[in-house]
């Protein structure tokens, strides 16, 4: 059994009372394992007819399910995007936004991703989401992953909660805030939560989390809908800190809160709470301003919408796309890279591809492991120059062929 800190466990008993005992026995059983089907690329009919997985479904997320597999993320369907491992209380918070497609949308604490994706999913493509991060190397996996599911209306930057708010003030109609938090319902799942706890952490957490609501807050419209949520348990970071933000901003209302405990629900624990902004003024902020890529490359792209070029990368940026005075990871789609006198394409846009765009190579499973190992391997004859290498259909990455040879075209830091 995991062995829990002192003071969590008698704060924890004070709170439960009599179901206490439920709480602590949920420490005895293994974490739960769920993954969230990528409707971007699939639905979920046509992923269950090939899941490597048995199913189960999670009750608050239509897209979600538990599965049993250790290492559910080692698979070839999970490298071609297919699906997002995710814990299944952590999926409670993104419905409750109840994003539409062509709105826009600020995860502001993104990393790595699982509820970012989860609201683009709902948005199928239209709109502008925009996922903040403000550590680099964490943005760079929620990158990595925006690029797997085939995100194509996503803005990833790394900036202070604060300036992004502050530039982006009366702007967006939903803002989802999964604040950086205390951990404790991570225990079961890592036991560095459990070492780095402390109660002077939960208190400088919760500080730290009051200033990014306090910078949230802004960025929303009048009538925008803010979520708020943890994966702890501690009143100071949950309850009391919406009772707190309540009095502070009486222009928001409460319109629902819950706390998902793990020994009353298939899950780790998560606190969620959905609020509503009543006032305010609606707010602008200039349009990306687009720079065209060359000739040759505008001739290679023109049907990949507005077209954008920065650091060698030519972009396919989403209409009425904003301005982006921060440290920007990736805008809409990367479509190809400018090397020398050519244009190279990009992985992420063999991962956006429809089925119906591409050159492809189909391969079985032994080969689509291969590939993704960073290995060659034969194809028809008749195939020449950049192809889509696929399984079932689905995209893994860009090959180029030549005489009867796949040279292997997938990004190194994305072999396994």
């Amino acid at each position: 059994m995991i062995e829990l800190p002192s003071a969590f466990k008698e704060r924890m008993r004070g709170e439960l009372g009599d179901k206490y005992a439920d709480f602590i026995k949920s420490y005895d059983r293994a974490p739960y394992k769920a993954i969230r089907v990528n409707t971007l690329k699939i639905s979920v009919e046509d992923f269950k007819k090939i899941s490597p997985f048995e199913l189960s479904p999670v009750e608050w997320e239509q897209n979600g399910f538990y599965v049993a597999e250790e290492k559910a993320g080692k698979t070839v369907l999970h490298a071609a995007g297919l699906y997002y491992v995710q814990e299944p209380s952590a999926m409670a918070a993104a419905p409750l936004l109840q994003v539409k497609a062509g709105e826009r949308v600020l995860d502001l604490c993104s990393a790595p991703g699982g509820k970012g994706t989860q609201l683009a999913q709902a948005m199928n493509g239209e709109g502008i989401i925009v996922l903040n991060e403000i550590n680099f190397s964490r943005a760079k996996i929620l990158s990595q992953n925006v690029e797997r599911l085939g995100v194509t209306n996503a803005a990833v930057i790394s900036e202070n909660p604060q300036k992004v708010c502050d530039y982006f003030a009366g702007y967006f109609d939903k803002v989802l805030v999964d604040a950086p938090c205390s951990g404790e319902g991570m225990f079961l799942k890592e036991e560095s939560a459990v070492k780095e706890w402390s109660e002077e952490n939960v208190r400088a957490c919760a500080n730290r989390q009051l200033l990014i609501l306090d910078s949230a807050q802004k960025a929303l419209k009048p009538n925008g809908l803010l979520v708020y949520s943890t994966c702890t348990f501690a009143p100071e970071e949950d309850e009391e800190q919406i009772e707190n933000f309540l009095k502070k901003y009486p222009d928001f209302k409460l319109l629902s809160m819950k706390k998902l405990l793990p020994h009353e629900c298939k899950g780790e624990g998560h606190f969620v709470a959905l609020l509503q902004k009543t006032d305010g003024e609606e707010g602008r902020v200039p349009l990306f301003k687009l720079t065209p890529p060359p000739k040759n490359a505008l001739a290679k792209f023109k049907d990949y919408g507005n077209l954008h070029t920065a650091g060698g990368i030519i972009y396919s940026v989403m209409p009425d796309c904003p301005s982006l005075p921060f440290k920007t990871l990736r805008v809409g789609v990367r479509l190809g890279e400018i090397i020398k006198d050519r244009v190279e394409p990009c992985h992420a846009l063999a991962m956006s591809l429809s089925k119906e765009r591409m050159n492809t190579v189909e391969v079985d499973e032994k080969t689509a492991v291969s590939y993704l190992g960073g290995n060659t391997f034969d194809c028809p004859q008749n195939i020449g120059g950049w192809a889509v290498v696929t399984y079932l259909g689905y995209p893994l990455g860009w090959c180029k062929a030549v005489n009867g040879v796949a040279k292997n075209h997938l990004p190194k830091g994305l072999r396994i």
